[in-house]
């Protein structure tokens, strides 16, 4: 499986990191103040603060809902508000229902480090555009997971908090209004 960015790291709980670039231009940043609908498949919420280190502008995925066995694309943008140094880690909860199915944390630096990604910590302050490619096993069972993303800094201050809800059930027929 292809390792992912960071920022897809927080947003899909899969460790590593690969590629990121540096923005030509800053935006002005504006925080979720709740459920970003992506596609009746999928959504996310910030759920941190003004103050935490990253700051989630948005994220996309392709194809759109996501479909096991397929290949998906994941773009993130966000602005890292301070440096990121070595012991900078993430925590990541997946639940199928009431059913935890992952628990782990993952060191940023050194998954960056791992996958010999463009972007090594120390992560400096600035403007960031992530796109990265993962292979979706075709076991997902067709179910609903909430993905839980808590991430602090080396000095233990909040990084970053994300919530993804993604739906792989089968959907049905499109109603047509009979």
């Amino acid at each position: 499986m292809t390792r992912l960015s960071v920022f897809a790291a927080l947003a899909f709980a899969v460790a590593g990191l690969v590629s990121a670039t540096p923005l030509n231009e800053q935006e002005s940043l504006s925080l979720s103040d709740g459920t970003v609908h992506a596609n009746a498949g999928w959504d996310y919420a910030v759920c941190g603060t003004s103050t935490d280190v990253i700051q989630i502008k948005s994220i996309d995925i392709s194809p759109d809902p996501p479909k096991p066995g397929q290949n998906m694309t994941v773009n993130v943008k966000a602005y890292v508000q301070e440096l990121i140094e070595d012991g900078a880690y993430v925590d990541v909860v997946v639940k199928m229902g009431l059913v935890k199915l992952l628990s782990k944390r993952f060191d940023i630096c050194d998954e960056a480090r791992k996958a010999e990604a463009s972007i090594q910590c120390p992560v400096d302050k600035g403007d960031y555009e992530v796109e990265q490619v993962a292979e979706l096993p075709k076991e997902i069972p067709p179910g609903k997971f909430v993905v839980q993303v808590r991430g602090y800094t080396a000095d233990e201050d909040n990084m970053v908090c994300v919530d993804l809800n993604v739906d792989f059930r089968k959907k049905p027929f499109l109603k047509l209004g009979w």
